[in-house]
């Protein structure tokens, strides 16, 4: 019998016994009825329900379900995010959740005791992907692509303690852009600069300040440009001052700076930087910062985050702090770490803190009380007599290969004050209406769901008639 299939095993005996009762009267011989064997399923099923053990339902710790009313203020700010990404030029593309354990390991530093490893599967040691920075060089690596402009927006894990209420969670998505190859100096750099200014206010979200972290650019001049380390740190009584190109200006005059070849090939570096800044319109954004860290290794020049510096607030209402709601940098080395030979590609990006940009934006139209509309749907096919289901199939029927998003109740003959309620509480704009009359006279009813005036159409002409109102709109 297929049912047993779907009992567990300690039911089994009890459906057994149900049916090894004596036939009921309408029965005959030992064919069971179907109501007396459906009887002892249900009986079984209940039975095995009650014994199962009590347990609390829920989402796994720092992560969380996005209700229809998230996703579209999620979908906005990804878009907008996305939208920029393309502007620059930059192609989509996607890696594996999961990546071979050694490809991760030793890229994080001190970080890579946070990364979920997976059971040995097929004989492969594997881990959720961390970010999706390291995954892109391997992929540069593998295929052997020296220059790439590319963005990516996907799921990352962290095994870290979750911090809800700042927007923190151990599942949470990334929106990357990078820019891969050989380039004359400071222009990718200027642009991944330009790109967080354009998202950031582009989102709305207040007055930000990106910071550049001086540790990094201090081993970068003692590093690669052989600067002396006192004079670096010359420079560096300087940087406490916090600044940008004004910042630059002071430290070329400097005569102890002035007279030192490596020192002015350094500067040089960082004032070519703040020219393409300059020219881009954003230079006022970008500050030097001695307190500045990030934990991941793989990083090799300047780095930088964007800092709201105070987020819009209401009266009666704590300001919101979420630390850093953007980061990126260059990391040179990181694709050799993956070329036996060790070639290396020169690489420079960014990444958008979605989550934490997605809280500060929920919380401000939790704060003002602001409604989301779950759907886009556009026109809402309604009838105010019984019996026209088939003549609204007709019509939405219409409307969707016109590609106008539209709806209908899925009831025969559903009451009229039921359809306009249902279109005023989901914010549909239109409204069209076919009953007896309309159909009598060839035409078709159009309702303003806001000012409620409605307007006849000859049945022929209203989708053109929908069009243009839409497009009006």
């Amino acid at each position: 019998m297929p049912l047993l299939g779907l009992l567990p095993r300690r039911a089994w005996a009890s459906l057994l016994s149900q049916l090894l009762r004596p036939p009921c009267a309408s029965c005959t011989g030992a064919v069971r009825c179907q109501s007396q064997v459906a009887e002892a399923v249900l009986t079984s099923q209940l039975k095995a329900h009650q014994e199962k053990p009590n347990f609390i339902i829920k989402t796994p710790k720092g992560t969380r379900d996005l209700s229809p009313q998230h996703m579209v203020v999620r979908e906005k700010i990804l878009d907008l995010v996305i939208s920029c990404f393309k502007r620059h030029g930059a192609k989509g593309m996607d890696t594996p959740a999961f990546e071979l354990k050694e490809t991760l390991t030793e890229k994080y530093g001190e970080d890579s005791g946070l990364m979920y490893d997976l059971k040995d599967q097929g004989g492969e040691l594997l881990s959720l992907r961390y970010d999706l920075t390291v995954p892109f060089a391997r992929y540069l690596a593998m295929n052997k692509v020296k220059k790439m402009k590319r963005y990516h927006v996907g799921k990352v894990w962290r095994r870290e303690s979750p911090t809800i209420v700042q927007g923190r969670y151990r599942e949470f998505c990334q929106c990357d852009f990078d820019i891969a190859g050989q380039f004359d100096p400071m222009i990718p750099d200027a642009e991944c600069l330009k790109i967080m200014c354009e998202i950031l206010s582009g989102l709305q979200l207040g007055d930000f300040l990106i910071k550049m972290a001086w540790k990094d650019v201090r081993h970068e001049m003692v590093v690669k440009k052989g600067l002396a380390p006192e004079v670096a740190d010359r420079i560096g009584d300087y940087v406490q001052c916090h600044g940008g190109v004004s910042l630059v200006e002071q430290m070329f005059q400097d005569p102890r700076l002035s007279q030192n070849k490596q020192a002015l090939e350094g500067l040089g570096d960082l004032k070519l930087l703040f020219e393409y800044l300059t020219l881009f319109g954003i230079a006022d954004k970008i500050s030097f910062d001695l307190s500045l860290a990030r934990g991941l290794d793989y990083y090799t020049g300047v780095i930088y985050e964007a800092m709201l510096l105070q987020t819009p607030t209401q009266a009666g209402e704590e300001p919101l702090n979420v630390g850093s709601v953007a980061a990126g940098g260059r990391y040179d080395g990181l694709v050799g770490m993956f070329d036996p030979k060790g070639h290396k590609v020169p690489c420079v990006g960014l990444s958008i803190g979605v989550e934490r940009i997605f809280y500060i934006v929920e919380q401000r139209m939790k704060t003002k009380g602001e409604k989301v509309r779950t759907t886009e749907t556009q026109v809402f096919v309604a009838t105010p007599q019984k019996n026209f289901l088939q003549e609204r199939l007709k019509l939405i029927a219409e409307l969707w290969d016109s590609g106008i998003k539209a709806e209908m109740l899925y009831k025969n003959n559903p009451k009229l004050l039921t359809q306009l309620h249902y279109c005023e509480s989901t914010g549909i704009p239109l409204v069209v209406i076919i009953g007896e009359q309309e159909l009598k006279e060839g035409v078709i009813k159009i309702r303003s769901v806001a000012s409620r005036e409605e307007v006849a159409i000859k049945r022929e002409n209203f989708v053109a008639e929908i069009q243009k109102r839409l497009s009006e709109s």
